[in-house]
C-alpha cells in the first residue's frame, strides 16, 4: 500500500530552516511519502526527502508574482493527499489548491504576526499586512493550525478544526554530535549566539554590555550566527561598538552543522529579546539549543522565560535593556567555573527531561493521523 503522498511548501524558509529540514520533516518522512518544495535547495538535497528547488526573493511581491504560480503548478501535477505549509503569504494559493485537489491543509505559524503587524509593515507595505488578516481568518475557518507556541492560542480563538502546539524544542539526536565538556577558555572566553540579529533581539543591549565587560575582561571573542537586519552604519553607531568591534565575529546565516562546531568551549549562549510583539509569550529555541550542548544560557527577564531557566537553574534572566545586567552575568561566570559549569548540566538534563524535539514528534505525528484519518504507526 502506497503512503499518503504530503507536500510541504515554503517560499520563505531556507533549505537550511532547523524545525523545517532537521525536526518537522524527518519525524514524518518515515510514515509518509514527503516532497519539500523550498527555496534554494542544494544539489545534494534533504535525507528521505524528495525536494524540488524554487527561486528565492526578499520582497513578497515577487514572491507573489514569480514563486506562488510554481506552487499551484507543482501541486496540481503532484495531486498530494495533503499540503502543509509554513508562511502566511501562501494562504491564498493554498485555498486555491485545496479547491482544486479537495485535500485538507496544514498551515503551521511560526510566529503571531497579529502582534508584529507594525514592525512587518514597515518592510512589507500595509497592504499586505492587510491581506494577511483577511487570509489568516479564511484560515482559521478552512485549516487544521499547528502552532509553535501556546500563546498563540489566545489570538487564534475561531478555528473550526482542532489544532495543536508543537513546540520547536531541540531534536537530541540531532546536537549529540556537538555536546562536549564544559570547558571554556578562561584566557579568552568564547560566546555563541544563533539566530536573527536585530535591535529588537536585544542588539544595541548586546554590544553596550559586552563593552562594560571588556574593561575588566579585556581578551574575548563573540561568534554569531545569524543575518543582520540592520545596517553597518546604524552598528557602528551603537553605544560601545567601536570598543569591541574586533571581538564581534559575523558568520552570517549558516546551517546550524556549521555553526555548532563554535559552541565548543563557550563560556555561555545569549538570547537576548526586548519585550516586543510576540517575544514575551514564546519561546526563544535557542535557548534549549544552549541548554542541550550544555552552555549557561542569559536571556531576557519574561516570566515565560524565568519559569524555565530559574526553576532549572540553568542561567541568567535579565533586563534586555540593561547592559551592565548582561556585563555582571558574564563576570559571574568567568569568576565562578565550578557553579557555571553546574548550570550547564542542570540545563542539558531539564532538555533531556522535558524539553525535546523526541516529544514534540509524536504530537506532530498524531496530529497528522487526526488530519488524514489513518494510523501508520508512530
Amino acid at each position: 500500500m502506497s503512503k499518503p503522498r504530503i507536500l510541504h511548501i515554503s517560499t520563505a524558509h531556507s533549505p537550511h530552516d532547523p524545525r523545517l529540514v532537521y525536526r518537522v520533516m524527518p519525524s514524518l518522512a518515515p510514515y509518509y511519502e514527503l516532497i519539500a518544495l523550498l527555496p534554494n535547495v542544494p544539489k545534494s538535497g534533504l535525507p528521505g526527502i524528495r525536494c524540488i528547488s524554487l527561486p528565492f526573493f526578499r520582497r513578497v511581491i515577487t514572491r507573489f508574482l514569480v514563486s506562488h504560480p510554481r506552487v499551484l503548478w507543482h501541486a496540481l501535477r503532484l495531486r498530494p493527499t495533503l499540503l502543509h505549509l509554513y508562511d502566511p503569504e501562501l494562504l491564498p494559493v493554498a485555498r486555491l489548491i485545496q479547491l482544486l485537489l479537495g485535500i485538507p491543509v496544514i498551515y503551521e505559524v511560526h510566529e503571531n504576526l497579529h502582534k508584529k503587524a507594525d514592525l512587518k509593515a514597515l518592510n512589507q507595505g500595509r497592504l499586505v499586512v492587510w491581506f494577511f488578516r483577511q487570509f489568516d481568518a479564511m484560515a482559521q475557518r478552512r485549516f487544521w493550525l499547528i502552532f509553535t507556541e501556546h500563546g498563540y492560542l489566545s489570538t487564534y480563538t475561531r478555528l473550526r478544526y482542532p489544532s495543536v502546539v508543537v513546540y520547536n524544542f531541540p531534536s537530541l539526536s540531532f546536537l549529540e554530535p556537538y555536546q562536549r565538556p564544559y570547558q571554556p577558555d578562561p584566557a579568552q572566553p568564547r560566546l555563541f549566539y544563533i539566530g536573527w540579529l536585530s535591535l529588537e533581539r536585544a542588539f544595541d543591549t548586546l554590544v553596550a554590555g559586552l563593552a562594560q565587560w571588556s574593561q575588566s575582561q579585556p581578551d574575548f571573542r563573540v561568534h554569531l550566527f545569524g543575518e543582520r537586519t540592520f545596517s553597518d552604519t546604524t552598528m557602528q553607531q551603537l553605544p560601545g561598538f567601536r570598543q569591541i568591534a574586533s571581538k564581534l565575529i559575523f558568520h552570517g546565516y549558516t546551517s546550524q552543522r556549521e555553526a555548532l562546531p563554535y559552541a565548543e568551549h563557550a563560556l555561555a549562549g545569549l538570547a537576548l529579546l526586548k519585550p516586543v510583539g510576540d517575544y514575551p509569550e514564546s519561546y526563544t529555541t535557542k535557548m534549549f539549543e544552549y541548554m542541550a550542548l550544555g552552555l549557561p544560557v542569559i536571556t531576557a527577564d519574561f516570566p515565560l522565560y524565568r519559569d524555565v531557566v530559574e526553576r532549572h537553574g540553568c542561567g541568567f534572566c535579565i533586563a534586555p535593556d540593561s547592559p551592565a545586567q548582561l556585563a555582571d552575568a558574564l563576570t559571574y561566570l568567568t569568576h565562578h567555573p565550578a557553579e557555571a559549569r553546574a548550570m550547564g548540566e542542570r540545563g542539558r538534563q531539564a532538555v533531556a527531561r522535558y524539553y525535546n524535539w523526541e516529544t514534540e514528534a509524536r504530537k506532530l505525528r498524531s496530529f497528522y493521523r487526526q488530519v488524514l484519518g489513518n494510523s501508520p504507526d508512530s
